[in-house]
């Protein structure tokens, strides 16, 4: 079913809090809906058809008014993309202390997903390292903020152009040679992972380049002069790429 009008979303929520005790009101001071309960604070709800940034927005400027803030809106028709969202849409309200309604309106269910809590921030402390161990081995500046003319160069990906620039200059050479001649300590796991394709094994412990490595070597050519020049930062354990 296709909701028509946010005010299709009232009666539902409406009943839904009612049975909860609470005494409810619509369009007060602005808020599409106020509930009560004794002297408990009051419960905010805002509603739209579906989630957007204005609801969004709306939910924030009423936490101003209340810290039991709720938004509101239609359940999705198509399954598949309301899988793909919901999971964006929950970490998004929890960091913004908003609670989440989700509104069946040919069943008149209301589905609640999530109640309004103060953000606690846990820290990832792995993530952050992985973060900056990134930053730190990765040499220069190479990509930029939103590209898409070709992938993102990784510190993991350097160290690849690395193995693959001694293969176009030298040819077919052992494993060994390769980490000793690129600076690259871990070469031969590299190598043989071969997540680009850029690498063909010619036999035990010997390798050369591919197309796809040559073709990498002329795409990512402006910054193999950087590469060529820069001491490898080595790593400890494996990386992004």
């Amino acid at each position: 079913m296709t909701v028509a009008r946010e005010e299709d979303l009232y009666a539902p929520v409406k009943a839904f809090l009612e049975g909860q005790g609470y005494a409810v009101k619509a369009e007060v001071r602005g808020c599409d809906l106020v509930a009560r309960r004794g002297e408990e604070p009051p419960v905010i709800v805002e509603l739209k058809k579906a989630f957007n940034l204005a609801l969004v927005l709306q939910g924030v400027d009423r936490l101003a008014m209340s810290d039991q803030v709720y938004l509101a809106f239609a359940a999705p028709a198509r399954a598949a993309s309301w899988r793909r969202d919901r999971k964006g849409m929950l970490k998004l309200c929890r960091r913004l202390g908003l609670g989440l309604l989700v509104v069946h309106p040919e069943k008149a269910v209301v589905e609640p997903l999530l109640d309004p809590l103060p953000y606690q921030p846990r820290p990832n402390r792995k993530r952050q390292a992985l973060l900056l161990r990134e930053f730190a081995q990765r040499v220069g500046d190479p990509n930029t903020g939103g590209q898409t003319r070709r992938p993102i160069v990784t510190a993991y990906r350097q160290n690849a152009l690395r193995c693959a620039a001694l293969l176009l200059r030298d040819g077919p050479t052992k494993a060994a040679l390769i980490a000793a001649g690129s600076g690259v300590a871990k070469a031969a796991p590299l190598l043989q992972r071969d997540v680009y394709g850029w690498f063909l094994r010619v036999e035990r412990g010997i390798y050369d380049l591919s197309p796809k490595g040559r073709e990498a070597l002329a795409l990512y050519a402006d910054m193999l002069p950087d590469l060529d020049s820069t001491e490898v930062p080595q790593h400890k354990r494996r990386g992004p790429r």
